[in-house]
């Protein structure tokens, strides 16, 4: 598979690379096109003639597979594109992260937050203790470090373990008349089992 990214570029920078890319390409003042980066990878210029334009290279939010045909029936997948280079005007900003908010189309918009769960809230050192004491259980062995105090209740659970729980004296019940809600018929469920339609 071939190696394919993304370019978005401003409508001004659009209209030059497509006189560039056009049958009259001799006549245009754009001559040369190129995109240098940094060390860092994520950024870089791109170059259109005589301008030089910001560019960063971003991850979409999801993957973005690419096809080409040769008969204008038969489609071939080409690449899975997951990432955009994104040409800026000179005065914008870039971008802080890394990952592009939104996909490619506008039922995209904003797909990182409507569409994807968020990560959890994990303390690192509690991964770590659980994977430690699985590969300890997973081992033959046991857990080193048992906390009883996961509800907040402590020792209290712990001395609590062995004891039974006294039985309830008989209290007498109040007396209440059946209504006879179903009159001898068994319990309804809303089971699937139940359908006698099919």
């Amino acid at each position: 598979m071939d190696e394919q990214f993304i370019l978005r570029v401003p409508p001004s920078v659009a209209e030059r690379i497509n006189r560039l890319l056009s049958e009259n390409a001799s006549s245009s003042e754009d001559k040369s096109l190129d995109l240098e980066f940094s060390e860092d990878g994520r950024t870089g210029t791109f170059v259109i003639g005589n301008d030089r334009f910001p560019a960063s290279v971003l991850d979409l939010p999801c993957v973005v597979e690419s096809y080409k045909t040769y008969d204008d029936s038969a489609l071939v997948k080409t690449a899975d594109v997951g990432q955009m280079i994104l040409v800026r005007e000179s005065g914008e900003a870039s971008p802080d992260v890394v990952e592009y908010r939104h996909g490619l189309t506008p039922p995209m918009r904003d797909a990182r937050k409507r569409r994807f769960r968020r990560e959890p809230d994990l303390n690192p050192e509690l991964v770590q203790r659980v994977e430690k004491d699985l590969v300890n259980i997973m081992s033959g062995g046991t857990v080193e470090n048992l906390d009883a105090d996961v509800n907040g209740q402590g020792d209290e659970n712990a001395r609590n373990v062995n004891k039974k729980a006294p039985p309830a004296a008989a209290a007498a019940k109040p007396e209440v008349p059946d209504t006879g809600g179903n009159a001898g018929e068994p319990d309804g469920s809303d089971s699937d089992d139940s359908d006698d339609s099919m």
